[in-house]
């Protein structure tokens, strides 16, 4: 057998993977949090599950502990910028990133949900799986807020394209 693999060469390896952009948003009390995910994918059709991974350290993995209602907006192209506020470091809330974008607050959900994506999902959280330094959330859709006929924002080695 050769050298564990490390860290950096497994990121390394899956940095390639294209996959698309989700802007997730949650309301906790008086505050709105939200943050950008490449790790977003449906688990099931029948019924409905989707599942975001999210690292158990950030503060918005400790949030979503808290609440189970949650919203997923799939970005489109358009809207590489509003991935970057949504991943920046120290970002504010997600009230504040979105107030010069049109967006609306989910009925099933109660959390933002910006307008102009692909589609945006308002989810529950129906089980919780610890995996390495991620959370695995897996929810059930409760509502979809809409849906467009828009390319979508992916992201592959790194970039987004």
């Amino acid at each position: 057998m050769g050298d564990p693999l490390s860290t950096a060469d497994a990121a390394e390896a899956v940095a390639g993977f294209a996959t698309g952009v989700v802007v997730l948003t949650v309301r906790d009390g008086r505050d709105d949090h939200g943050t950008t995910v490449t790790s977003f994918l449906s688990v099931s059709l029948d019924p409905p599950l989707v599942l975001v991974s999210m690292t158990t350290s950030s503060y918005l993995t400790e949030v979503l502990h808290r609440r189970d209602r949650w919203a997923a907006t799939i970005l489109a192209s358009s809207q590489r910028a509003l991935a970057g506020r949504f991943a920046a470091a120290g970002r504010p809330g997600a009230r504040i990133l979105l107030a010069a974008e049109p967006h609306r607050r989910g009925t099933a959900s109660d959390a933002l949900i910006p307008d102009g994506g692909v589609a945006a999902l308002e989810c529950a959280t129906r089980d919780r799986v610890e995996a390495g330094d991620h959370t695995l959330f897996i929810a059930e859709p409760l509502a979809v807020a809409y849906t467009a006929s828009r390319p979508p924002l992916v992201r592959a080695s790194r970039r987004y394209l």
